[in-house]
């Protein structure tokens, strides 16, 4: 009898542990794992000092570098289209392959173990491992989202404010496995994130189980865990501004930052799968097994061609477009105006972060402080916006694109900030710029999904944020890039030097980007209105 009792309590718990690891619960936690490394692209301005440096580029070479990151990151059509038609493990494991390849060929060249490529193979090898994060990006949150329709406003919410995290997780990791060596800074983005994406990809699929009442109440518990982790990163950068830390407390305070990754969202996907569990062994009536109406499998859809979508009667707001219908509306052109000018300006400090600052006199070390701080606050605003928003729209009325409105205006404070080299004002700028960083996508992304359905999500998802690298490539490589060189060679002229073939190309001083984000800020308030 005893013995009888304990082998049935451990079939209890190994089936216990088989429904949670495939539940769609430990899905979300799987997404969560994935979104909190897969933000590479938010950490040029720590690696690409190193790479100005090695390579003797200019910042008009910098920033076209720069450009064809934030392309490859935003060019995810050909992901979202792929993964209309194949299961998520597939985008992600491109996503992983793609990673590991560009950025260690990038490591390779500034550690100079391969001959000094030429900058259009570097432009290629920072495309194509940007790129992987549209492929684990749609992997993740587009699955997320489609097992959750009814909870996508916090579902995309939270795994954007993953995503903004993973700039502040991965640089603690950097330290605690490399110390200072910003070299290595890209190795450790080749292998992190393709090594979590292969461990969690299997766990990452669509969930035939129609949504459940506290389902919201759930990724509520998500939201309200995922703060602790955030305020242990953020006390974290500011002690490691005072104080001078070893290598060994560095594994110290990254051990406490993986259990509070873990163990935290662990927690509630446990007490969720309890929950079912329950309920299955009750009457069973809170389980279903159908899709939802909307994204039930059409065969008929799955294989219509663009060439046949109709885009000559579009649908109502809301309704399902096809991707053609989306993509000529009206409705898609002005959110893609709106988005050049807004992110093409927060792209820009995003991306040249480490050359603003020492062009202002910062000293080097606050640069790690300043992309950490960035990265807290683009979580911040990713999560922050999220919860406003929805406030706004269902207690106040408001329309979902006041909010845009809104984040643009704010941006234009922090421009100004570094536009007339305010006292610490980069540290101010880094906090407002990461929010409205932050901010903007969510509520780009839920714009989408309000306007256009969700038939198509996976690609017009990718649609949308192809207009961020369009206002990078006018602001940051147009505005910024040029006027700073511009600058830095008539600095040089004063002091009657000439710049070398292979030297990199420096400015001192508030005058290097002061003209620039004075156009920057006349951009995102036109954007705004």
């Amino acid at each position: 009898m005893v013995f009888s009792g304990k082998h049935h309590g451990s079939k209890n718990t190994k089936i216990f542990t088989l429904q949670v690891l495939t539940g769609r619960w430990f899905m979300v936690f799987s997404s969560f794992m994935i979104m909190s490394v897969s933000g590479a692209s938010y950490m040029f301005g720590l690696y690409s000092r190193e790479i100005k440096s090695v390579l003797g580029y200019d910042q008009s070479t910098l920033t076209l570098l720069s450009f064809f990151k934030d392309l490859g990151s935003n060019i995810g059509i050909l992901s979202g289209l792929l993964n209309e038609i194949t299961p998520p493990w597939v985008v992600l494991t491109i996503g992983g392959i793609l990673n590991f390849f560009g950025y260690f060929m990038i490591w390779l060249a500034v550690i100079r173990k391969i001959p000094k490529p030429p900058i259009w193979n570097m432009c290629l090898y920072i495309f194509i491992g940007a790129n992987s994060h549209c492929s684990t990006n749609t992997g993740a949150l587009v699955t997320s989202v489609k097992n959750f329709p009814g909870s996508r406003g916090v579902v995309i919410g939270l795994l954007s404010g993953y995503l903004g995290l993973s700039g502040a997780i991965i640089t603690q990791l950097y330290y605690a496995f490399y110390g200072n060596d910003s070299e290595s800074l890209i190795l450790l983005m080749a292998w992190l994130p393709t090594a979590v994406t292969f461990v969690f990809m299997p766990v990452i699929k669509h969930h035939k189980m129609a949504e459940q009442p506290n389902d919201s109440n759930a990724f509520y518990n998500f939201l309200y865990m995922t703060p602790i982790l955030a305020g242990f990163l953020m006390i974290m950068i500011i002690v490691q501004k005072c104080f001078k830390f070893t290598k060994s407390e560095y594994y110290v305070t990254s051990t406490v930052m993986f259990l509070l990754l873990i163990i935290l969202p662990l927690i509630v996907v446990i007490m969720e799968e309890q929950r079912i569990l329950k309920n299955k062994n009750g009457d069973g009536s809170n389980i279903a097994t159908q899709m939802p109406p909307n994204l039930e499998k059409n065969p008929q859809a799955r294989g219509e061609t663009i060439q046949n979508q109709n885009i000559q009667i579009p649908p109502s707001r809301s309704e399902d477009h096809t991707i053609l219908q989306a993509i000529f509306s009206l409705d898609m052109l002005t959110l893609f105006v709106a988005t050049i000018c807004g992110l093409g300006g927060t792209l820009t400090v995003v991306n040249n972060l480490s050359q603003i600052g020492l062009s202002l006199g910062y000293p080097a070390h606050s640069i790690t402080t300043f992309v950490s701080l960035m990265a807290i606050w683009i979580y911040l605003g990713k999560v922050t916006q999220r919860v406003i928003s929805e406030f706004i729209i269902t207690k106040l009325k408001l329309p979902r694109p006041l909010m845009l409105t809104s984040i643009l205006i704010l941006s234009c404070f922090g421009h100004l900030l570094i536009a007339f080299d305010v006292p610490n004002g980069l540290y101010v700028a880094s906090i407002i710029i990461g929010f409205c960083f932050g901010a903007n996508w969510p509520v780009l992304f839920s714009i989408i999904s309000e306007l256009f359905g969700l038939k198509y999500y996976s690609t017009l998802y990718n649609v949308g944020s192809i207009a961020s690298p369009i206002g990078s490539c006018l602001l940051s490589v147009r505005v910024a890039g040029y006027l700073y060189d511009k600058e830095a060679t008539r600095q040089m002229a004063i002091l009657g030097l000439k710049r070398k073939e292979g030297d990199e190309l420096n400015c001192n001083g508030s005058e290097c980007y002061k003209l620039a984000f004075i156009i920057i800020t006349a951009v995102s308030l036109f954007g705004a209105e």
